[in-house]
């Protein structure tokens, strides 16, 4: 398997961190979202993924090119089923699902990279307006996750009961994200504790940013 990605992207990073909770090697082939202007915006990447976003899962064992981090995770726990990143029961699948796509679908497209440039470029918004643009949005949405899972019975050492999942894939990188533009985490311990512990685990540990053949 090869993955197109980029050290920062919490997307590639979501998936790294899948990758290796499954145990599958892979490639890592780098796509600098910044230098050249941006090699996603390329003709050679825009061949591989027309949306120029990053990550890419090329499987040559299925011939299969995966584009989407969700949909990347939920493909390789279908063809690589252990260990599952998802509980059993059709109602916790659920729950789990709900968390990953509250950081996926709410939270991170406001702080995506094209989103910012956009607000700089097109609209001339200020970089301080910028960075609060980010921090409210990503404080609110990591907010209402903290309330979520503070209440709920299924949350244990992690996101759900007392092994790495899904939700966990998506709430490492996003609180990342949420450092970079200083957000205020104080009130969040429910996330901070799940987040200290999952830094323990070698397959975070390896798929974090600065471990990255990219890193800078």
């Amino acid at each position: 398997m090869k993955l197109y990605g980029y050290f920062r992207s919490s997307a590639s990073y979501r998936v790294r961190i899948a990758l290796n909770l499954k145990g599958l090697a892979y490639d890592s082939v780098p796509v600098h979202l910044l230098k050249q202007g941006g090699q996603q915006l390329t003709a050679d990447y825009r061949a591989i993924n027309p949306d120029a976003l990053v990550p890419v899962l090329v499987d040559a064992t299925h011939d299969s090119t995966l584009t989407q981090s969700l949909a990347i995770i939920e493909y390789l726990e279908e063809t690589h089923p252990t260990p599952s990143l998802l509980p059993t029961d059709p109602v916790d699948r659920a729950f789990v699902r709900s968390i990953a796509l509250q950081i996926a679908c709410d939270i991170h497209p406001l702080n995506n990279l094209r989103v910012l440039r956009y607000l700089v470029r097109n609209l001339h918004v200020a970089d301080a307006d910028k960075d609060a643009w980010s921090r409210h949005w990503c404080e609110q949405g990591l907010a209402a996750l903290e309330t979520t899972l503070a209440r709920d019975r299924r949350t244990g050492a992690f996101c759900f009961g007392e092994s790495p999942g899904m939700a966990d894939c998506l709430l490492i990188p996003q609180l990342a994200n949420a450092r970079r533009v200083a957000c205020d985490l104080s009130a969040m311990p429910t996330l901070l504790r799940i987040e200290a512990l999952c830094q323990t685990l070698p397959a975070f540990i390896a798929a974090a940013p600065e471990n990255q053949p990219d890193a800078e």
